[in-house]
Formats: C-alpha cells, sequence, structure tokens
C-alpha cells in the first residue's frame, strides 16, 4: 500500500485477500454494510459496528452564527447530523 490513508479499492482489495474473496465481493460487502447503516440510523437513531464505532444521530438546536467574511450576524437553522463514537478499545489502542 502507498503511504498516506488507505483508499476505497486498497480497503477492498485487503479484505479479498485476507478472507479469499474477490474484491468484487468486498465491494458488494462494504456496500451492504452501508446500507444497513444507513437503515439502521434512520430506523433508531444508531448503528453499531462492535469494537470500532457507533454512529448516532444529533439533532442541533437553531443557533446564532456569525458570517466569517462580514462579521454579520446570522440565524443557523436546526439540523440533524451524524456523530461517530469511536469504541473505547480502539481508542486505547490508538491512542
Amino acid at each position: 500500500m502507498a503511504e498516506g490513508r488507505m483508499s476505497k479499492t486498497n480497503l477492498h482489495a485487503h479484505f479479498a485477500d485476507k478472507m479469499g474473496i474477490t474484491r468484487k465481493d468486498a465491494g458488494e460487502f462494504f456496500n451492504e454494510l452501508a446500507g444497513l447503516a444507513e437503515a439502521e440510523l434512520t430506523r433508531c437513531g444508531e448503528f453499531v459496528l462492535p469494537g470500532v464505532c457507533k454512529l448516532v444521530l444529533q439533532s442541533r438546536p437553531e443557533r446564532t452564527g456569525r458570517n466569517p467574511a462580514t462579521g454579520e450576524t446570522i440565524q443557523i437553522s436546526a439540523k440533524t447530523v451524524v456523530k461517530a463514537r469511536i469504541a473505547k478499545p480502539l481508542k486505547d489502542a490508538v491512542l
């Protein structure tokens, strides 16, 4: 693998080699995982990937902000965002 972050192609190749499957099958697995995460976030507001992370929906209230270019005060509307909470064992291993 080249220096820097792992690309999608590198990720699929790694899992294909490790699990003895084709890169296409590895790609389909990750597509299915992404679809499942989306469905679970929509259904109950969270998705857990054991030992890695927990994705949760979080509502942000409306708030006052500032336009950095003009300094003008603006109103930022309420929105829902996805937050990733890293699993403690992984966090402890890396940090």
